[in-house]
């Protein structure tokens, strides 16, 4: 069977003021994959999924997700086309409490039993915020807001699910737990476009990859080749 592709980006311009965040990028996430786009501080790729995510407006370009325009769909119609976003530092609701929070990623959800059908699916991919259900959100740790964040996300049923930086200032520990996380989303058939600055922790994941620097794209390959591809161990891996 072909690949089908779920998400088509061409050509993309985007500026923040009289800055050229995103030069000229392209790329392709098909479904059932991990794709990681990895960089340095600054490469451009939270830009990117906020691009995607409608969140920021493009110059130029094209976001095409199953086959239809994006770039003129504002974002709280986004998430109904099916992409969710787990976003850079988390940001749930700080004074909701755990439930509460994921009953908000459900938003778009009229049937109560496929609500309920979610909070199990949540529940038991992370055990944790079962037993945290009734704490407010803002009292958890780090590691704990992370699987909120990542959880919230998946009660919209989405087909493809956008990651921005899950491991970012979580203990390593708490990082592998993230990952095994991810992994087993992936098994489990979830498109994940992932943007992360632990490149090991990425490259290991992911089907395939996108490296960025300054806006662009330079390099691209499957997550095994990246991994041991000499200048990636060099610049990221610190190899």
């Amino acid at each position: 069977m072909p690949e089908k592709t779920l998400l088509q980006i061409d050509g993309l311009h985007v500026y923040y003021g009289a800055i050229h965040a995103i030069k000229d990028v392209s790329f392709h996430v098909n479904e059932g994959e991990i794709v990681t786009l990895i960089g340095a501080n600054g490469a451009g790729k939270t830009t990117t999924l906020q691009s995607i995510s409608g969140l920021l407006p493009i110059k130029s370009g094209k976001i095409q997700f199953e086959g239809k325009d994006l770039v003129h769909v504002p974002a709280h119609k986004i998430v109904g086309r099916g992409i969710a976003q787990s976003p850079e530092g988390r940001r749930v609701f700080t004074k909701m409490t755990v439930e509460e929070n994921l009953r908000m990623g459900a938003y778009l959800q009229q049937d109560e039993s496929v609500i309920k059908a979610d909070f199990e699916r949540v529940y038991t991919l992370f055990p944790r915020l079962k037993e945290r259900r009734e704490q407010i959100a803002g009292t958890l740790s780090g590691g704990e807001q992370q699987m909120l964040a990542i959880g919230r996300a998946l009660m919209s049923r989405p087909k493809m699910l956008m990651l921005d930086e899950p491991s970012m200032g979580l203990a390593p520990l708490i990082v592998e737990q993230i990952f095994s996380i991810i992994r087993r989303l992936h098994e489990a058939g979830t498109t994940i476009l992932l943007v992360e600055q632990n490149a090991q922790a990425a490259l290991s994941v992911a089907d395939r990859c996108y490296v960025m620097e300054t806006g662009r794209i330079v390099m691209e390959g499957s997550g095994e080749e990246l991994l041991h591809a000499p200048e990636i161990k060099k610049a990221y891996l610190g190899g």
